[in-house]
């Protein structure tokens, strides 16, 4: 009985300090703030039981509708995007072979800066009198007002985050790359197989259970993305940039009434959830 239990204890062991870390930052935060969500906490600490009044309130709510459909354009732009570039980057560095180190680091390299700095460096880009208007200018195509529009503000921002974060993504489908046996590859040249038929075949279908975890984190981190729109927009403009995740700080942290921000919070916990269950099903059936 002891030589049968002594792995898994060990393995429990070695795990242990990160699932205690788990367990505090973040079973438990998300178990407060579904208790929170049922009551009118506000700064004070002061509360009271109110129930689902919360979620009905939430229901009738226009600007909780108005976020959601902008959470869901945005996610709709950055997710598909940011994928598509970190697959196509990731393609091209696993087919380097001299200085592979050194382009791997420069692409990844937008991922470890600041939001805040790569969003003070993005708004004078697209300013009026910034880089792209400015070379805009010089071609007779006059401004664009990238941050000022409704309709460009959001595949604005987009392009920033996919600037910022694809880098993290693209290492993720690089190492699955490398993961692919290359006798594969061989056999299919050998017989003929064009290089899209090679992808399309081969390298798609085994990169799948990567691809799934890539699209899961770059869906939550869709919905969960403030920093840029607070920095370059505030939620703003008529509030086209006011998402689901901006909408939990303006209600929790400007109008401190946290019990309602925590229904939000909850709302947006379960979107997510229901995104990731979807993309597992539509992705690989279950085979992941």
């Amino acid at each position: 009985m002891r030589q049968r239990l002594r792995d898994p204890v060990t393995g429990l062991l070695f795990v242990l300090p990160m699932l205690v870390l788990f367990l505090i930052f973040k079973i438990f935060p998300t178990l407060g703030a579904a208790g929170m969500s049922l009551t009118n906490w506000n700064i004070g600490g002061e509360w009271s039981f109110v129930g689902a009044d919360n979620y009905a309130r939430l229901l009738d709510d226009v600007t909780f509708w108005t976020s959601l459909r902008v959470t869901l354009v945005y996610a709709a732009v950055y997710v598909p995007l940011t994928v598509v570039v970190a697959l196509g980057t990731a393609l091209l560095l696993n087919q380097v072979v001299f200085l592979r180190g050194l382009f791997r680091g420069m692409l990844f390299l937008p991922y470890v800066t600041s939001f805040v700095l790569a969003g003070i460096i993005w708004r004078w880009i697209y300013e009026y009198s910034g880089l792209i208007n400015g070379l805009l200018a010089k071609a007779d195509l006059g401004p664009v007002p990238f941050l000022e529009q409704s309709a460009l503000v959001l595949p604005a921002l987009a392009v920033v985050s996919v600037w910022k974060g694809f880098g993290y993504s693209m290492l993720i489908l690089l190492a699955g790359l490398k993961s692919i046996p290359g006798t594969y590859l061989e056999a299919a040249t050998v017989d003929g197989a064009s290089p899209w038929q090679r992808f399309r075949r081969i390298t798609l279908p085994l990169l799948k259970p990567t691809l799934f975890f890539v699209l899961v984190i770059e869906t939550i981190g869709a919905f969960q993305t403030f920093d840029t729109i607070y920095v370059m927009t505030g939620g703003g403009p008529a509030r086209a940039t006011y998402t689901l995740i901006y909408g939990i700080y303006d209600h929790g942290f400007r109008s401190f009434d946290f019990g309602y921000a925590a229904t939000w919070g909850m709302v947006l916990f379960a979107i997510v959830l229901v995104v990731s269950l979807v993309q597992r099903r539509l992705l690989d059936r279950g085979n992941t």
